[in-house]
């Protein structure tokens, strides 16, 4: 939206009861907003009725106040204190801005009543300036969070829709008060905060790093870094007394985190895509499931890479150092699994009975990874009972069976695709692998007919595992596989796109972009270095039939030059013949007798000569 000029802006103020604005995120408000107070104050005058002008700010303006009490640093600052705020040195055109709507509603209340709203970082649905620890969570490209704050510095916070609540009874109210604080009732820690946000959306543990290390993170402003930075402990002492809040988080964003992490990822479209590809062995499940993972950014869960990292998950569990309680219960359960896992694959060569496959499967669905970005299931589950066992809720881990089912809910396929081939089309498939992917494989020949005929005898029972998604009102997508090319398959990826949607993540990282960028530069640079050699090339061959056209033209010409001599050659004989015999015998006496004579007009003598010696005039 293009800004308006500053004289068709006035009139838009003049125009309004209530005027607001937010100078918390946008440094370019400030001189905007200092500029329309004065200009309203000016013109007070023309109002056609009174006017309320509330200002946003934020209390990085206390961020170097003093003590109250030198001795006792914990004591807060209240709403009162504010003549004793100093600002952090990035913020002096923030308390600037506060100074001077509080002097400019002091005048005529009556006309314009002015109001400085000073509000905690804000969180909830954007997460604003938090939203670096949220997205680093949410996107578990690290096994650890970052924390980059002091243990003992408050920083404090209030919900956006609680500081929304208090604006509004400002508006209702008119507050005798002109400087208010709005912030919630908790004292945390930057440290506490990012822990809480690390438990509940992302790896669970929080790493120490020099603050230095903030400048070199492309995704916080200098804003974001000074706010994150503060040590200030305020209470919101008239708001709390004189207004009527119904506070969505008055306990602060640690208590409510779970609810604080749904509105994120709500508001900002973070949603997982949950998929399920099915079919008979060799339909290219894995081709099909590995493009649309690497489409949408799923997880790809494959059965036998699940176990794998499982058991090298438990292997360094068991390791860890049992010195410490909190490790000893944990480190003990691991190697009981480890072990009974172990011998279970002993007992059925190398495979997995179904209670432990399961177990390790769901275990996978319910990891914070699959469950922000969500997951693409391989082939997996194979039977009616595996999938009923998987999806099903696990009242154990939950203390009453409507939350375990709607956690289980949370893990349930939204699509489920069964891809269908001829046994000939999978068996032609099988033979045309090179021996490289089929050795070592279940593809050998007797394996895979072995599991093709396993496989299209338990569909045929009725109970199958497509049977049960039908019985959750969510039917399997059916899609016929008709030949083994690549372009096949990228057809089945595209229709299952299309079915699903766009993605639901933050996109390509800035890695990525770059990634993306120079992939696309070097695409460029290849294309038209192809683009020139192909110019070159025609060029070259244009040249070469150019050459070639006329050499062939040359000899031509030259050919059709000598037979028109030969021609002009052999037609001129007779008439040489005739010319020699009679008439170069009386032009050559002609031209003697005039050389004998010498007349004064030759010319003439020679013609009368010819005239009179011509033959046929005789």
């Amino acid at each position: 939206m293009p800004l308006l000029k500053r004289e068709d802006l006035l009139q838009r103020l003049m125009d309004c009861d209530i005027i607001i604005y937010n100078i918390t995120d946008d440094d370019d408000q400030i001189d905007e907003a200092s500029w329309a107070i004065a200009t309203l104050h000016a013109e007070m005058a023309k109002f056609s009725g009174p006017k309320m002008f509330i200002l946003l700010s934020t209390v990085m303006t206390w961020a170097l106040s003093k003590p109250i009490d030198p001795d006792d640093p914990e004591i807060p600052f209240t709403e009162e204190d504010y003549r004793r705020r100093r600002a952090h040195p990035n913020f002096k055109e923030h308390i600037n801005a506060e100074k001077l709507v509080v002097k400019m509603g002091k005048t005529k209340k009556t006309l314009l009543s002015t109001y400085v709203v000073a509000s905690g970082l804000q969180y909830g649905m954007g997460e604003q300036v938090f939203h670096y620890f949220f997205k680093m969570s949410w996107l578990g490209y690290q096994p650890i969070v970052p924390d980059f704050g002091k243990v003992t510095h408050i920083v404090p916070t209030i919900h956006i829709n609680d500081l929304a609540a208090i604006i509004q009874n400002v508006i209702d109210r008119k507050p005798s008060q002109n400087y208010l604080v709005a912030v919630d009732d908790s004292k945390n820690t930057l440290e506490a905060i990012v822990k809480a946000i690390s438990n509940a959306l992302g790896p669970g543990e929080v790493q120490k790093v020099p603050k230095e290390n903030l400048f070199l993170t492309q995704d916080l402003r200098q804003i974001d870094i000074d706010s994150i930075s503060v040590n200030l402990r305020l209470e919101t002492v008239y708001v709390k007394d004189k207004f009527n809040i119904s506070w969505v988080c008055d306990t602060g964003p640690i208590e409510n985190i779970d609810s604080v992490v749904e509105e994120y990822k709500q508001t900002r479209g973070l949603l997982p895509i949950r998929l399920c590809v099915l079919g008979p062995p060799a339909v290219g499940k894995s081709t099909v499931t590995e493009k649309i993972c690497k489409h949408y950014k799923l997880h790809h869960i494959r059965v036998k890479d699940t176990i794998a990292e499982t058991i090298a998950s438990l292997e360094v569990t068991s390791q860890m150092d049992t010195s410490e309680m909190e490790n000893e219960d944990l480190v003990t359960n691991a190697q009981d699994l480890l072990d009974a896992l172990k011998e279970n694959m002993d007992q059925n060569g190398g495979r997995l009975e179904d209670q432990y496959l399961v177990r390790i499967i769901k275990d996978k669905l319910k990891s914070k990874p699959c469950k922000n970005q969500g997951y693409a299931l391989d082939g997996f589950p194979k039977t009616y009972e595996q999938a009923k066992e998987l999806f099903s809720a696990d009242e154990e881990e939950e203390d009453t069976k409507s939350k375990a089912a709607s956690n289980s809910k949370k893990s349930i396929p939204e699509y489920v695709f069964a891809l269908g081939a001829s046994d000939k089309l999978l068996k032609n498939r099988v033979l045309n692998l090179p021996e490289s992917q089929v050795e070592g494989t279940s593809y050998s020949q007797e394996q895979f007919l072995r599991r093709l005929a396993t496989y299209r005898e338990s569909n045929m029972e009725d109970e199958t595992v497509l049977n049960y998604f039908d019985e959750l009102d969510n039917p399997p997508h059916h899609m016929e596989v008709t030949s083994s090319d690549d372009q096949e398959y990228l057809m089945v990826t595209k229709h299952i796109i299309k079915m699903v949607g766009p993605p639901k993540n933050y996109g390509p990282t800035s890695l990525e972009q770059e990634e993306e960028e120079r992939r696309s530069a070097d695409s460029r640079l290849q294309k038209e270095s192809r683009e020139r050699a192909d110019t070159e090339r025609r060029e070259a061959e244009e040249a070469a039939q150019r050459a070639s056209r006329w050499e062939d033209w040359s000899k031509s010409l030259e050919e059709v030059k000598r037979t028109e001599h030969e021609l002009l050659e052999a037609q001129s004989v007779p008439l040489r013949n005739y010319l020699m015999a009679n008439v170069m015998p009386t032009l050559t006496r002609g031209l003697i007798e005039c050389s004998k004579t010498r007349p004064e007009d030759p010319i003439d003598f020679l013609a009368e000569y010819l005239f009179k010696s011509n033959p046929q005039f005789e």
